[in-house]
């Protein structure tokens, strides 16, 4: 059996993924100590409740998170999100924010998951994670689209360069054309540039956008 690399960040109460949104609120439904007067001797159970929005640790990115009549989680196909070829790019020592067309363009992506390592996931949880994060460009999400990708995946903030004022190109190009999107992956250091197999499967829930995932990558 392949060896699996754990993509995805752990969520818990209080915590903070994107600057300004909602943390996770984590609440019992249900007891250990008050489910042992419900079942026989011996028997207990803890049901809990969580609160959070669905931009929470580790998620996808659906189309209906950027337009209305755009497929929402429960209408993706587990094709697109399960065992996709990996494409991953070490970009740690960039040494400018963007990524550009440029910096892909000499791998084959049709048909896979592009991974753009970052590091910038060391930050995840402090501060210094939502400013002068590593972002997509608008031209490099057109060549992605163009190359047949079929979900693109950042250890970043953001696909999209959030300090541009309100503009998401990535967003809008990639989702637009039915690409996945992946954002606060982690540990993709530890994957090689080419070889594995990428998953990030959230809930097949009607009308809504945006869920937190397991991924996770298998190595070969």
């Amino acid at each position: 059996m392949p060896d699996i690399v754990d993509l995805s960040h752990p969520i818990r109460a209080g915590l903070v993924t994107y600057p300004g949104l909602p943390a996770p609120v984590i609440t019992p439904h249900l007891t250990r100590e008050d489910s042992r007067a419900k079942y026989a001797p011996g028997t207990e159970f803890a049901m809990d409740v969580i609160t959070m929005i669905g931009n929470t640790g580790t998620y996808l990115d659906s189309p209906f998170h950027r337009y209305a009549d755009g497929p929402d989680l429960a209408g993706l196909a587990l094709d697109s999100l399960v065992g996709l070829r990996a494409e991953v790019f070490h970009l740690t020592d960039a040494g400018h924010r963007g990524i550009g067309a440029n910096t892909l363009a000499d791998r084959d992506v049709r048909g896979a998951a592009v991974l753009l390592h970052t590091g910038w996931d060391r930050r995840f949880g402090t501060p210094e994670y939502g400013v002068g994060a590593p972002f997509l460009t608008e031209g490099a999400a057109q060549w992605l689209i163009d190359a047949g990708a079929v979900l693109v995946g950042i250890d970043s903030v953001n696909i999209d360069d959030t300090e541009s004022g309100g503009e998401r190109p990535a967003h809008t190009l990639l989702l637009g054309a039915g690409v996945h999107v992946v954002e606060h992956l982690t540990n993709l250091g530890a994957l090689p540039p080419s070889g594995a197999r990428f998953t990030s499967a959230p809930p097949a829930i009607e009308g809504f956008g945006t869920f937190p995932v397991r991924a996770f990558a298998q190595l070969p």
